[in-house]
């Protein structure tokens, strides 16, 4: 009972379906109608013309969306636990060309508008020190705590005072929003978010996220970058259909609410052991060693995130008797 990563839950029948009714020759790269119809489809969810571009990782994703605002002598601003920083083995800094990391604190890895206009007020603006010219926030975080649109726009204020671009780490946009029940209009643009890393691999596509640019001319180096970086697909009418798939009939949305209400299940279950609330689909709570490995010896797969604390993942495919075996697990121990 698999509940370590929604990165290792199953491929949603509807991509699996476009994915088939794909696989017929068409123009390579991003040249045929599906990857055409991006723009258009993007566009349309967001309620205002957008740039979108498929890419296969969302470490890609981040690096290339940073990539488009940042220049290598210049830094970006993002929480010290911040995937970008953490998790994708200097890739942001390798895209950018050596742009720099500035690193900011804040409680579940959120950043508010207060600490960046502070780290941003102590750097001197002489060539000696380097310049934040990005700031980079993660929603849902890596602890699954959502900002709320009018947290994104207090951070979006500080960024247009200061010249600064604004992108969103969203490999788990869909679950904020489905927690929040926004649109993703006011969770993005209309807060100041620049450029969006649109996750859906976790949310049931298989090897497809999309790069949304709110400012559309950032995306014109991207396309070359992204081919200097070994990321045109030749086939890339399948990346395109995957997140077709799962726009049509709000499939992104339908999944994420799926992962989001197991997690919320388990969560009452875990209730005094939580480490922080559960506003998407992880679970981060106080487990010892001996508790841990009495789950394990359940059936129950999970990370051990620090000492003393574990991590949950639902996905949007978590069957319900595994969700409602582990809830009964935590609640007994």
């Amino acid at each position: 009972m698999r509940f370590f990563s929604d990165n290792a839950a199953s491929v949603c029948p509807e991509v699996m379906a476009a994915l088939v009714h794909a696989n017929r020759p068409d123009t390579a790269y991003d040249g045929d109608a599906l990857s055409k119809g991006l723009d258009a489809a993007f566009s349309a969810l967001f309620g205002t013309d957008v740039a979108a571009l498929w890419i296969a990782s969302g470490t890609a994703a981040n690096a290339l969306s940073l990539a488009a605002m940042v220049q290598p002598h210049q830094a970006v601003i993002c929480h010290e636990e911040a995937h970008i920083q953490g998790d994708e083995c200097g890739a942001p800094e390798f895209y950018t060309g050596g742009a720099k990391l500035m690193l900011a604190r804040g409680a579940g890895a959120k950043l508010d508008a207060a600490g960046i206009e502070a780290l941003a007020a102590s750097i001197r603006t002489d060539v000696h020190q380097t310049q934040p010219a990005a700031i980079s926030i993660t929603n849902a975080t890596e602890y699954g705590l959502v900002y709320t649109p009018d947290q994104v726009a207090a951070i979006g204020d500080v960024a247009t005072r200061r010249g600064l671009g604004l992108h969103m780490d969203g490999a788990r946009f869909a679950n904020a929003v489905a927690t929040l029940g926004c649109s993703p209009a006011d969770l993005t643009w209309r807060a100041g978010v620049d450029v969006l890393s649109f996750g859906f691999i976790k949310n049931g596509g298989m090897t497809a996220e999309a790069i949304i640019f709110f400012r559309p001319e950032l995306a014109a180096a991207t396309r070359y970058r992204r081919k200097r970086a070994g990321h045109l697909l030749s086939k890339g009418r399948f990346a395109a259909a995957q997140l077709l798939a799962m726009l049509n009939g709000d499939v992104w949305l339908r999944n994420a609410r799926a992962a989001n209400a197991a997690a919320a299940h388990i969560a009452n279950a875990a209730r005094d052991r939580l480490l922080h609330e559960v506003e998407a689909n992880e679970i981060f709570l106080r487990l010892t060693s001996d508790e841990a490995a009495g789950l394990r010896a359940q059936g129950f797969e999970f990370y051990d995130w620090v000492p003393g604390v574990a991590r949950l993942v639902c996905s949007w495919d978590q069957q319900a008797d595994e969700v409602d075996a582990l809830a009964r697990a935590i609640a007994a121990l």
